[in-house]
């Protein structure tokens, strides 16, 4: 008889439970349950994989961790948490600090929100250091020279003062790779690292990942909404869901012989599908020709441009009613900058004609008149809705400044029949953006961008933060609404997968440049260029990539 043989567990989870206060407009206190007598056990030098849809529990059993939670607002009705046989919980003050971001760190979901916005990048990654290590200067920029290579961020050497904000998705994402490497931890608790990175260079992040744990014997909790990497990455699995875990164990026996309904559910859920059909004759929508935008790069005390760099290089696009043209490329090659100068809202060059009209003759005033008609939404739902605003609040913005309907209680008829259009109850118009899924935000964000009834919508990234289930169900919403209103899209994405459930026409951008162009069909079909066959491949086959 084979025993596997196990290695003690240097991270172990028992009986947690995580609860949160709740106080209604009155005052009364109320109770949610968000993860109930969850136990895990991370061996030594292994991975284990957190999966579930948003909202099973799986960032707040691993924010539990580090004590990371809104306390006390959150408590644990139950539990332990032991590192290397000491209860993380009863910790305190500075023994607590010297275990974060030393002996385990946390690569946290969303970049945008986790960076400092007002600090340069050198100096984020230099504070990491130093504060566990005493270091003078030269040794850490050193280590800082390391750390970009390490994550393939070398050509970021000569930009160490810029600010997140001037960084691609993917550079973001990356930079946080580095911070939470920084100080070799023991445990690295890794919650969706990859999720804004393209598939080329997903492969490489968590090839790179997979060889520092040889390396150091480094144990990680990655929590994913991404099967593939989890079949591919991992040693062990635990399926949440509703804040239990409903199934864990070896990977290989997960996988080939899933024992609960719903991991049967999550294995079987992917987008899928083809494009909606199109109609014989279309007419143009949008088309760009000779189109450039070309970034100043500034330097020296009095911050003098010393060169440019063309971030779209000669980009000729032209997209018709009711079709969707996929952008694909990996992180900096050019997408959202490419979406960003078609709706005029960076500085571009070249022919941009809307419904007939060149963009470039229109000044502001009608400008922000055509805006009606082209939407764009955005990567990060929970970035780009204001934490401060209801939902209704959020969704009529551009009801007003669009002067449509001036009866307040006409303009909600408004906001819920968008909601109730994008699948979510009505009723929600009176809640806050912080009190949903992470896919309820975007379907939020795609009814604020409905609402005004377009005819085209810039979709950037839309589904790169959600997990599979929740992504095919975008798409399909996405498509509902293409085939209902006649949408014309241009979607940017960096996983192929999704590309290929919704788009008619592709583009492959690198450095740039539009490298290839084609029906969807024959792209995946027959690419052209060894690139883009080296994306198809990452997409299709992360192992072999």
């Amino acid at each position: 008889m084979n025993v596997r043989k196990t290695n003690p567990p240097v991270l172990e989870i028992r009986e947690l439970s995580v609860s949160f206060r709740t106080f209604s407009p009155e005052g009364e206190e109320s109770v949610i349950n968000a993860v109930n007598k969850v136990s895990l056990s991370l061996e030594e030098g292994k991975m284990l994989a957190l999966v579930g849809e948003s909202g099973s529990g799986k960032s707040v059993t691993a924010l539990s961790i580090l004590q990371l939670l809104p306390y006390p607002t959150a408590f644990h009705p139950s539990g332990m948490i032991l590192f290397n046989s000491i209860d993380l919980m009863k910790m305190r003050g500075t023994a607590l600090e010297a275990i974060r971001g030393n002996k385990i760190s946390m690569i946290f979901q969303e970049p945008m929100t986790s960076l400092n916005p007002l600090h340069t990048i050198e100096k984020q990654l230099a504070e990491v250091i130093t504060l566990h290590k005493k270091l003078d200067k030269i040794d850490v920029d050193k280590r800082i020279a390391e750390l970009l290579e390490m994550v393939d961020l070398h050509q970021l050497k000569d930009r160490l003062n810029a600010y997140p904000h001037e960084l691609s998705g993917g550079q973001r994402q990356r930079v946080m790779i580095a911070m939470a490497l920084a100080n070799n931890p023991k445990v690295l608790i890794a919650d969706e690292p990859t999720t804004a990175l393209d598939v080329t260079v997903q492969a490489e992040i968590l090839a790179l990942l997979k060889d520092l744990q040889r390396k150091l014997g480094m144990s990680i909790l990655m929590i994913t909404h991404d099967l593939t990497i989890v079949e591919n990455m991992a040693d062990n699995v635990a399926v949440m869901k509703n804040g239990f875990i409903v199934e864990h164990g070896l990977v290989k026996q997960v996988f080939s012989k899933p024992r609960h309904p719903y991991t049967k559910h999550l294995l079987s859920s992917a987008p899928s599908g083809n494009p909606v059909k199109i109609k014989p004759k279309s007419e143009t929508i949008i088309k760009a020709e000779n189109f450039n935008v070309t970034f100043p790069i500034k330097t020296g005390f009095f911050n003098l441009t010393k060169r440019f760099i063309k971030a779209v290089d000669d980009a000729k696009i032209q997209i018709k009613s009711g079709h969707t043209l996929g952008v694909v490329g990996e992180s900096g090659s050019g997408k959202s900058t490419l979406a960003l100068g078609l709706l005029r809202l960076i500085k571009s060059d070249g022919l941009i004609e809307f419904l007939g009209d060149d963009l470039r003759a229109k000044n502001k005033e009608e400008l922000r008149h055509l805006r009606q008609k082209m939407q764009i939404v955005f990567q990060d739902p929970y970035a780009s809705l204001n934490p401060r605003l209801t939902i209704r609040e959020t969704i009529e913005e551009g009801l007003k400044a669009h002067e449509i309907e001036e009866d307040p209680a006409k303009r909600l008829a408004i906001v819920k029949a968008a909601l109730k259009e994008v699948g979510l109850d009505p009723e929600f118009a009176s809640r806050y953006p912080h009190e949903f899924s992470g896919g309820q935000r975007q379907r939020i964000c795609i009814a604020r961008a409905l609402v005004l009834k377009p005819s085209f919508i810039v979709l950037d990234e839309p589904t790169s933060a959600l997990d599979l289930s929740t992504q095919a169900e975008i798409i399909d919403l996405l498509k509902n609404l293409q085939k209902q209103h006649n949408l014309t899209y241009l979607f940017i994405s960096h996983d192929l997968r999704v590309i290929k459930a919704i788009s008619h026409n592709i583009i492959v951008m690198k450095d740039g440049k539009i490298v290839e162009k084609g029906k969807a069909s024959s792209v995946f079909s027959r690419p052209k260029t060894q690139y883009t066959k080296s994306l198809i491949k990452a997409a299709f086959n992360l192992e072999a990539a």
